[in-house]
């Protein structure tokens, strides 16, 4: 049997400012900010959620190796939640965070998803959505 994967472990964005990547993911999708320092003694950031992480890269200092064309906006990335999309419709407004779209139904992976869409400080897409 040829091996296979399992599950996503963390994802790289690059991005323009750690600090307002990390306030946004902090504030807006309730993520953890975590520094830690990889074996060749740099520190790094990350944003933890449940069993994932998102590694953040300073664009024009990536970390070897990196994507062959490293650049900030242009990831589409959807989290879900188990809270209803209306608690992150208030969410999103009381935090001045422009809700760009929905909610929408969409197919996930594992099925339909209602969902809203917002943009990051680096304008990537953000999708939150809840299991229908």
């Amino acid at each position: 049997m040829a091996p296979k994967v399992t599950s996503l472990d963390h994802l790289v964005l690059t991005v323009a400012d750690i600090g307002a990547t990390l306030s946004f993911y902090e504030n807006a999708l309730g993520m953890q900010a975590e520094k830690f320092t990889p074996v060749d003694g740099s520190e790094r950031w990350s944003l933890t959620f449940g069993r994932q992480k998102v590694n953040l890269h300073q664009a024009g200092a990536e970390f070897a190796p990196h994507a062959m064309q490293p650049t900030t906006g242009s990831a589409d990335l959807c989290f879900l939640s188990e809270q209803p999309i209306g608690e992150w419709k208030a969410h999103f407004e009381a935090h001045d965070v422009e809700i760009i779209d929905g909610p929408v139904v969409r197919t996930g992976a594992t099925g339909p998803i209602l969902s809203v869409y917002v943009r990051d400080p680096d304008d990537n897409l953000i999708e939150v959505s809840h299991p229908v």
